[in-house]
């Protein structure tokens, strides 16, 4: 990877020289099957890799002298990508879901909530835990901290508290992360 630079910073080129595109004068040559023939002026190396249909392909620009390669390039540049998705589907994804109530949310319906948001932290999402409030509810918001409280003490054993309760509008919200599990 080259850095080029840009106005204020520098840029990553992923790109790797290959053919006439390499600068040096001099590189050395590994072969298609991994053999080194040697150091060898630019344009041996690449009579060599014509000769076997095959693109020169710098592998190590930093190196003294540079590293190149005899190789497919598109068939090497298709096991690259295949790679590169391969382990981003192997990523975790996290998501963040939400679960929303009322001051005046019955027990049943709380515990219920509570069920929803622990399933989602065992499958290892986040959870926003939404009061919203009604009318003149909004004059009472200890009744939201209160609820909020009492989530983050039930689903303490598998999750922890990312963002506390606050007040937006007429909005209650606190961030759950899934965290240590037995």
């Amino acid at each position: 990877m080259q850095a080029i630079p840009l106005g204020g910073g520098t840029i990553a080129k992923p790109e790797v020289n290959i053919n006439r595109a390499i600068r040096a004068r001099e590189v050395r040559v590994v072969d298609d099957e991994g053999g080194q023939l040697g150091i060898l002026s630019i344009n041996d190396a690449l009579v060599a890799a014509t000769e076997r249909g095959l693109d020169l392909v710098e592998v190590s620009p930093s190196a003294v002298p540079p590293v190149c390669r005899i190789m497919d390039y598109g068939k090497y540049k298709y096991q690259a990508a295949k790679r590169t998705a391969e382990a981003k589907k192997k990523t975790a994804k996290v998501e963040l879901k939400e679960v929303k109530m009322r001051p005046k949310t019955e027990e049943h319906d709380f515990q219920f909530k509570v069920k929803n948001a622990r399933r989602f932290l065992e499958e290892g999402n986040k959870v926003k835990v939404t009061i919203m409030f009604r009318g003149r509810e909004v004059t009472h918001p200890e009744f939201g901290t209160r609820l909020m409280e009492k989530v983050a003490e039930e689903i303490k054993d598998i999750g922890l508290v990312e963002a506390p309760a606050r007040m937006a509008g007429r909005f209650m919200t606190m961030v759950l992360a899934p965290g240590k599990k037995q």
